[in-house]
């Protein structure tokens, strides 16, 4: 091998290897919450993590997503003269306006923003929920009221848009839309309203391909669709408030459907798929294992076991009762946040609960109402995010849970509604780990913090 070929092979191979990923929407490349780039610290400095940059951002609880060298977060402004109540239960009728901003990855600088009149009528008022996707130079970013854009991510200029509550007499949820939307080949998938509940667009156009389903005594609920395989077919999962639905992904044709009428419509937490199995957990609901068993072109649902908690407080729960963390099903147990900040573990055979930790989500020693961590898989560990601000890693295994390390990225700045009586700040927003790095947001800032191992 001549010297010239060698020293550009050699470049290459540097270059290749040194790509870090993205993390272009909801959960991350392949929307199963695995965060698979190496090189990750097994120590925080003593001073802390470095941190890249951070931008002024308004409030929002859109995590960011991150691709082709940018970040994109969704947040919202109040105009002059406006207010939010104190209490975030109550509903607003504030006035502001929603943007869609544009970040250089590695410095922060502000490449574009998009940013359209907003009035809101939910309660939690803080800003936009779902997260952007980032695919194909192009942007996709779903307002809290409803308002979807398909952006150029080079400019930041409009390629289409459309309005859930115009074009399709949708009802906005009590507490936004939030269901981060899907890409799947040319698709662009939306949970959109009660009639129709889901909606296929072209993802170039804005045309509409199908649409499928209705909710009819409840809202659309908050949890994302997302695409798995039961029985060599690719099945598109919507679990709104009153049933979880199996689709065609091509044509939205209905596969399978399992009734679960859901108190407060607290879908939100995404499901989870373990080869034919499907768990599901919810707030006051509790949670459950489906099986969908297949013959030939038919589908079936077979629960194999449910919660029988008698509410939602801790001394009432027997398995999981999770308001908005993802859990995670990894080597035939559940990891997840129940319903007053307790990291819990379930056998996934049976939902047996082996233990429980209040020190993960920020609890403390008491349990609290909503008390939340996101959790991340990376390599053997996981990485968590709770609503304190902190970043913790750890192992989480049937024995229990593990911290290895800690640290501060962000100050809790959102109010927690009844906080009134009662003040706790918490931050509710799922960060992105791409480059070798944390991207997290509250309502003041946006931060890029390394994690690169040195």
């Amino acid at each position: 091998m001549r010297p010239a070929f060698f020293a550009w092979f050699v470049l290459l191979v540097l270059a290749t290897t040194s790509h870090g990923d993205d993390w272009p929407q909801w959960l991350g490349p392949q929307r199963d919450g695995v965060w698979r780039e190496s090189g990750i610290v097994d120590k925080f400095p003593k001073e802390g993590p470095k941190r890249l940059w951070q931008v002024k951002i308004g409030g929002g609880y859109a995590g960011p997503a991150v691709a082709q060298g940018r970040v994109v977060v969704t947040d919202r402004l109040l105009d002059p003269g406006q207010a939010d109540p104190e209490n975030p239960f109550a509903r607003t009728k504030s006035r502001g306006k929603e943007r869609i901003l544009c970040l250089d990855a590695t410095t922060g600088k502000l490449l574009w923003k998009h940013e359209y009149p907003c009035q809101y009528t939910m309660s939690y008022p803080c800003g936009p929920r779902a997260t952007p996707v980032i695919a194909d130079s192009k942007v996709y970013a779903l307002g809290a009221m409803g308002d979807l854009y398909c952006l150029n991510l080079n400019d930041g200029s409009v390629i289409w848009s459309k309005d859930f509550k115009k074009d399709y007499e949708a009802r906005v949820p009590v507490w936004g839309f939030s269901a981060s939307p899907l890409i799947d080949g040319h698709q662009l998938i939306c949970l959109v309203g009660n009639n129709p509940a889901v909606v296929s667009f072209d993802k170039n156009t804005g045309k509409e391909l199908w649409r499928a389903g209705e909710v009819v005594d409840l809202e659309i609920g908050y949890c994302p669709p997302m695409i798995y395989t039961f029985g060599s077919k690719r099945h598109l999962v919507v679990w709104h408030p009153e049933a979880v639905l199996g689709l065609e992904v091509a044509t939205g044709k209905e596969l399978w459907r399992h009734e679960w009428p859901i108190k407060a419509n607290l879908t939100i937490s995404t499901p989870r798929q373990v080869d034919n199995k499907l768990f599901l957990t919810s707030f006051y609901n509790g949670c459950k294992l489906l099986q969908i068993e297949s013959k030939g072109d038919r589908f079936t649902v077979r629960e194999l076991w449910k919660s029988n908690g008698r509410g939602e407080r801790p001394n009432q729960t027997d398995k999981l009762h999770s308001i908005m963390s993802t859990p995670v099903i990894q080597n035939g147990h559940i990891y997840g946040v129940c319903s007053y900040g307790e990291l819990r573990c379930l056998t996934l055979a049976e939902g047996k609960r082996l233990w429980s930790d209040l020190t993960a989500t920020g609890a403390g020693k008491e349990p609290e109402r909503w008390a939340n961590a996101f959790l991340v898989v990376q390599g053997d560990r996981f990485v968590l995010f709770n609503e304190l601000g902190d970043l913790i890693l750890a192992r989480l295994t049937p024995k229990g849970y593990e911290p290895l390390d800690r640290t501060n990225l962000l100050a809790p700045t959102g109010q927690l509604a009844g906080g009134v009586s009662s003040p706790r700040k918490i931050v509710w927003s799922h960060p992105a780990f791409a480059q070798r790095t944390v991207f997290a947001r509250n309502d003041q800032e946006i931060v890029a913090v390394s994690l690169a191992a040195p």
